[in-house]
């Protein structure tokens, strides 16, 4: 058992697995790891705040995909998702009598920073036919009503206080609330869905954190719900070189095996390769750069890149049609977990 070394962390992250390695046995940290119709999920519970890294207490359940465009691994999604958000309400003892706030985070006019909006477009609400005295609801359904704060700089309000004004008036029980996250891992952009019983700070996936929605602020509990669209261009930078060596690691172990000399290169895949370079073999390959640990990389890259304006905040060129089909598969997923009695939509 050890504690985490808070100095050595720099990492501009949303999610939790970025920020633990979850194979050490942390004090404090809990993890659990199973896989959902062949999609991996892992629940972190931290048992204490730890608010060097941004996290709070809490639990934090990270979902990860390959191609959601793949109808089965979409479904597959889905199904996940949808379980693991019953089990957070199961969870908070929410039961499917509490009435429930959806709230799409985000600037619908920007790509990356349009899913909460788009999340919202897809939620099935009841909330106006629970109000008419004259009609009565199906059992298995949830009274949901759903609502887009807008971003501050157009609206010029905190999105914060906007949604304190709607819970007062509207009293929901609790809010599940959906934004654009930021990672620092190239291999999670668009594919990873977080959820968390913490909170949420409005902007985070695009580096504008606001006021931050929290129970502690509304009074009611606060699912959070995001998938980060973005990622800085120092890990970027980074991530490029590890995968270089890990590459060349990957080369020098199967270029003499005849199924790899039929394999185009384009079909070659060595991320799940062990890299296992020689101190002497890096620095042949990248110099001194080479036997740099990530710490050392990425301040090296800081240090290159920031005074000259070039550290950005980028995201993928297909985001437009990524973000489409993660907002309906996460509408799909949520509206699912809140009524028994809807189905999940292909």
């Amino acid at each position: 058992m050890h504690e985490i070394d808070l100095k050595k962390f720099n990492v501009r992250s949303d999610l939790v697995v970025d920020l633990f390695n979850l194979d050490d046995d942390i004090d404090g940290v809990k993890v659990k790891k199973t896989t959902i119709k062949n999609t991996n999920v892992i629940d972190v519970e931290l048992e204490r705040d730890v608010l060097e890294l941004g996290k709070r207490k809490g639990k934090y359940i990270t979902i990860s995909f390959n191609d959601v465009t793949d109808t089965t691994n979409y479904q597959n999604v889905i199904t996940a998702l949808s379980i693991e958000l019953k089990e957070m309400l199961e969870y908070l003892k929410i039961d499917d009598s509490k009435k429930c706030l959806v709230i799409g985070l985000g600037n619908k006019d920007s790509t990356p920073d349009s899913l909460g909006p788009k999340v919202v477009d897809s939620i099935l609400v009841t909330k106006y036919l629970f109000d008419l005295s004259e009609v009565e609801v199906e059992k298995g359904y949830r009274n949901v009503s759903s609502f887009i704060p807008g971003v501050t700089g157009v609206t010029g309000l905190e999105s914060a206080d906007v949604i304190r004004g709607i819970v007062k008036e509207t009293k929901p029980d609790f809010l599940i609330v959906i934004d654009a996250l930021l990672s620092s891992s190239i291999e999670r952009i668009n594919k990873t869905i977080q959820l968390t019983n913490t909170g949420i700070s409005p902007g985070a996936g695009v580096m504008q954190n606001r006021k931050e929605v929290t129970e502690e602020l509304l009074g009611i509990p606060v699912i959070s719900l995001g998938v980060p669209t973005v990622i800085d261009l120092i890990t970027i930078v980074k991530d490029t070189i590890k995968f270089m060596m890990k590459q060349f690691s990957y080369n020098k172990e199967t270029i003499n095996k005849s199924s790899r000399k039929l394999a185009p290169v384009t079909s070659i895949n060595y991320l799940n390769h062990e890299e296992k370079l020689t101190n002497e073999e890096k620095e042949k390959l990248l110099g001194m750069v080479g036997n740099l640990d990530d710490d050392e990389l990425k301040a090296l890259i800081f240090e290159v890149l920031t005074p000259i304006g070039f550290n950005m905040i980028v995201t993928p060129k297909e985001v437009d049609f990524q973000i489409e089909k993660l907002s309906s598969l996460i509408g799909s997923g949520i509206n699912s977990a809140l009524h028994k009695n809807k189905r999940i939509n292909n």
